[in-house]
């Protein structure tokens, strides 16, 4: 960065001297795109390009690329930037340029930072207006620094694609480890078939049930008539709800809680920190998580289940890897009920069959599963870091707040 210089005050704030404030429309034109229906597609090479991104490809262009691409209906707002020629469909706009001094790629990351989205004040008909965006002022920069920002943010983004990457290969892996360590085992020579596929000889096969510590540590949340929205709190007794529970990741977020004397009069479908919870409505069906430590205990919702496992029947890690496998989606899938929200009983979950291998098979299976997820969780940090840095340069160096050096 170099040394800060002389600023003036615009309506939008204070930007750079040499900086200019202009409407969009001095800048750019968007124009419409054109129909294009998959059937009327043709195999090609050129991206034919939805208000979300690219939904396939065609034999002609209808833009000359590199271009920008905004959704106008759908995904309002979004902003696509294609290298090559391509054919915006009738949901979206493409960006004309206006003027010779703007750099394309410069202009993509200054529109993501006005927020188009925010520009969808209908609920009538939605879409976004280009009357609007054309309205909007933007502090311009001179073209060499338009430049070396984007060239900047650029770095930013191919740091994320590459953590992006590894993240999908360490999925991958994982998902290949399960299958065959949750299935096969670790060094087994004879193989026997059961209902739910060939498990090693010496593994049982047993009901999900069966490795609870009683018979009622498998239970769901309370019906809605006991537990209402109005029936939270600020502070209390934690609750948990399907958007608390990911495989094998608890989310901490928007954590509600219930007052105490609530939690005790539900106290049936309580949890503690150590319990499997597992969600029995949605779409994927079933995935489950380990309440984390720091939720002493609380109680589950009506669409979550509790289960309690018994340590001296099944490591409840082993347990928690199981039921988020395919072993397990794939029978409630066959149960379920209903087809936009997709929903399993307490006794389906119940009566899930799963493959239990020895104690100390199961501690081995675990940790090499748990290492792989704290790899992804590694990766998942360093994303979230690299995008709090871009957040922060976008937010500088897009209102000249920090000046980039260039190139002498």
């Amino acid at each position: 960065m170099r040394k800060q210089e002389e600023y003036k005050l615009t309506e939008t704030g204070k930007i750079p001297i040499e900086w200019e404030l202009l409407r969009l429309d001095a800048l750019l034109s968007l124009e419409y795109g054109k129909g294009l229906p998959e059937r009327a597609r043709l195999e090609g090479i050129y991206p034919v390009i939805g208000s979300a991104g690219i939904v396939g490809y065609h034999h002609k262009a209808l833009v000359k690329g590199p271009g920008l691409v905004i959704g106008r209906k759908g995904t309002i707002g979004a902003i696509s930037r294609i290298k090559s020629d391509f054919w915006p469909i009738d949901t979206t706009y493409y960006v004309k340029t206006l003027v010779k001094d703007i750099d394309l790629k410069w202009l993509f990351y200054a529109l993501i930072k006005l927020n188009l989205p925010k520009l969808n004040l209908s609920d009538v008909v939605p879409g976004l207006k280009r009357e609007l965006v054309h309205s909007l002022k933007l502090p311009i920069p001179p073209f060499p620094e338009q430049q070396k920002i984007a060239e900047i943010l650029m770095t930013v983004d191919e740091a994320i694609e590459k953590v992006d990457e590894a993240i999908k290969k360490t999925q991958r892996m994982k998902k290949g480890l399960m299958q065959e360590l949750l299935t096969q085992g670790i060094g087994h020579k004879e193989f026997k078939d059961t209902e739910i596929g060939t498990i090693p000889k010496e593994w049982e096969l047993l009901k999900l049930t069966d490795l609870a510590e009683k018979d009622n540590n498998i239970v769901a949340g309370p019906f809605g008539s006991n537990l209402k929205v109005c029936d939270y709190r600020q502070e209390g007794a934690p609750i948990i709800r399907l958007q608390n529970i990911e495989r094998n990741q608890f989310i901490k977020k928007d954590i509600k809680y219930i007052s105490p004397e609530k939690s005790k009069e539900l106290s049936y479908h309580s949890f503690r920190a150590g319990d499997i919870v597992l969600a029995k409505l949605g779409d994927p069906i079933g995935k489950a998580c380990i309440v984390p430590d720091f939720l002493k205990e609380g109680i589950v919702v009506a669409d979550v289940v509790r289960i309690r496992v018994s340590p001296e029947k099944a490591i409840k890690y082993f347990v928690e890897y199981i039921l988020n496998s395919s072993i397990c989606v794939y029978q409630l899938k066959k149960e379920t009920i209903g087809s936009t929200r997709p929903r399993v009983n307490i006794c389906q979950v119940r009566n899930l069959k799963l493959p239990l291998p020895p104690l100390s098979e199961q501690q081995k299976i675990a940790e090499i599963l748990s290492t792989v997820d704290s790899r992804l969780e590694m990766l998942r940090k360093r994303k979230g870091k690299i995008e709090r840095i871009k957040k922060g340069l976008m937010n500088d160096l897009l209102t000249g707040r920090k000046r980039v050096k260039l190139d002498s």
